[in-house]
């Protein structure tokens, strides 16, 4: 099946053009050819380099591949061929071959994409590599060594746009808003979005508080978009939260015991306009965890939590909180804001995806280059998966 996608999609091709060549003679794989072949041994269950050698061992399975697998060797060899300028040319195939499927696409789906606005879903993602003297990567929170995945993925189409491997100490802050924009670059190529043009749908952007940033949200505004990014908790919010009335409270949209509001709080130099959306979702005292490390005890305030903890009240609220630039002027633009910015999940199942679908659960070796190679391989594996 995906030889006959591979026939009638021509991504391998698709990938050279924008790549180029990385040999000096043509003999061998191309650089399509090789990450199609490295997606494809990911596809098929390999986790490591070495599957590239028990691919070439089934003679049957070869004979139905879309491409020619290499050996481990010579595909770590092509990895380091790779420029850090052919490697943002990859995003360009990936949207140059978006762009064929989404003409081939069935009138009412093709329309029901261009007019909708197009969103994109930043987040990052962790993954770990085994052993020492490892480079481009370095130990996170966790105590994990690691590379830092970030990436931009189009919801609509389940599709990664733009991504960047980083080490795992690294801010997504410094570079968010290079790869919100290579990102668009890879909307405006498939066609839905068209900058300039008012009639189109204007682009929104997710995000979550790790990427808490002003200057993605001008960015975001300067792109004729709109954006929703997560709001860190500081003593700012708390105090808005605490003027919100009584009556400023309204049902969340598919989420039982949740409630949505308006706060008179925006992040300082972010753009005009900007509203914060307040979620509140009630919790039983008792089923609140002892551990001062679970996830709930941080969205609780902690004069509140302290009560829930000591037995002297039987439930507290945990709150979220968004900046938007979206309208927010009745409650029911607020709960429809606050349930659409519920869906940046999309990006995390990208990475489960990835990591369970493909072989992004770790990264092969301690050259920065393969590594590369294997988290593209994983991400073309995804968009492989999505165009099938």
């Amino acid at each position: 099946m995906l030889a006959e996608l591979e026939h009638r999609l021509g991504v391998a091709a698709a990938l050279d053009t924008a790549v180029g060549p990385i040999k000096q003679r043509d003999r061998g794989l191309s650089a399509g050819q090789f990450l199609l072949a490295l997606a494809q041994a990911q596809m098929c269950g390999e986790t490591a380099l070495v599957g590239c050698d028990r691919r070439r061992a089934d003679a049957v399975a070869e004979e139905f591949s879309a491409v020619p697998t290499p050996a481990s060797t010579t595909a770590a060899t092509l990895a380091r061929r790779l420029s850090e300028e052919q490697w943002l040319s990859v995003e360009d195939a990936l949207a140059a071959v978006a762009a064929r499927v989404h003409r081939l696409l069935p009138a009412r789906r093709r329309a029901a994409l261009e007019g909708q606005p197009p969103t994109i879903d930043l987040d990052t993602t962790d993954t770990e590599v085994y052993g020492r003297r490892k480079q481009g990567v370095s130990f996170n929170h966790c105590g994990q060594r690691v590379g830092r995945t970030h990436l931009a993925s189009w919801a609509q189409a389940s599709l990664p746009l733009a991504a960047d491997l980083r080490d795992g100490r690294s801010d997504p802050r410094t570079y968010s808003t290079e790869l919100m924009q290579r990102a668009l670059a890879g909307l405006a190529r498939i066609g839905v979005y068209r900058p300039g043009d008012p009639t189109a749908p204007r682009p929104r952007f997710r995000d979550g508080h790790r990427l808490q940033s002003g200057e993605l949200a001008r960015a975001a505004v300067e792109a004729e978009g709109d954006f929703s990014i997560g709001v860190r908790r500081g003593e700012a919010v708390w105090a808005a939260v605490s003027r919100v009335p009584a009556g400023g409270w309204a049902p969340a949209k598919g989420m039982p015991g949740t409630e949505v509001a308006v706060a008179d709080y925006a992040p300082a130099g972010w753009p005009q306009g900007t509203v914060c959306i307040v979620r509140r979702v009630r919790h039983n005292a008792a089923d609140i965890s002892a551990d001062p490390r679970a996830r709930w005890r941080r969205t609780i305030p902690k004069e509140q939590l302290a009560l829930a903890l000591d037995g002297e009240v039987d439930a507290v609220y945990g709150y979220s909180f968004i900046a938007t630039n979206l309208p927010a002027d009745s409650p029911a633009q607020a709960v429809a804001i606050e349930a659409w910015h519920r869906g940046r999940t999309d990006v995390q199942d990208r990475f489960r995806d990835a990591k369970h679908g493909a072989a992004l659960l770790h990264l092969p070796c301690g050259d920065p280059a393969v590594n590369t190679a294997w988290l593209w391989a994983a991400l073309l594996a995804l968009a492989l998966s999505a165009w099938l």
